[in-house]
């Protein structure tokens, strides 16, 4: 968990490339899951869907009331995403929207050109 809680950027950044190398953003690499928060971009310790959870969206909910619409990237394909999970997100007025990685990652990059109050929750693919 400890690699989970690393920031590593005080402020969000446009993804310049994702892939099979993992994420580039501000002149920086990361290999793995990523969360995009207000707050920063954060190593996210999630490799699969069937791992999200309560507590893997914790920091999500700290950030909640900075938040208007969350990307969910599922890894290559879309997945399912849990119906409690879309309450919780629904009672916190965040809108959520859920595909494949790759397109959460060029959605991202619209919205935080927009200016919009857009997080990610990101999985890298293998």
């Amino acid at each position: 968990m400890a690699e989970a809680e690393r920031r590593f950027l005080p402020r969000v950044a446009p993804i310049d490339a994702y892939g099979e190398d993992g994420f580039r953003f501000a002149e920086m690499s990361h290999r793995g899951s990523l969360l995009c928060l207000p707050s920063g971009m954060h190593a996210w310790p999630i490799i699969s869907p069937a791992e999200f959870s309560e507590q893997a969206f914790e920091p999500v909910y700290a950030e909640a009331d900075r938040i208007e619409i969350l990307l969910i990237g599922t890894g290559r394909d879309i997945a399912f995403f849990p119906e409690k999970l879309r309450w919780r997100f629904r009672d916190l007025k965040i809108a959520l929207d859920v595909m494949p990685t790759g397109a959460a990652t060029r959605t991202w990059n619209v919205l935080l050109a927009e200016d919009r109050r857009v997080a990610a929750a990101l999985i890298a693919t293998p």
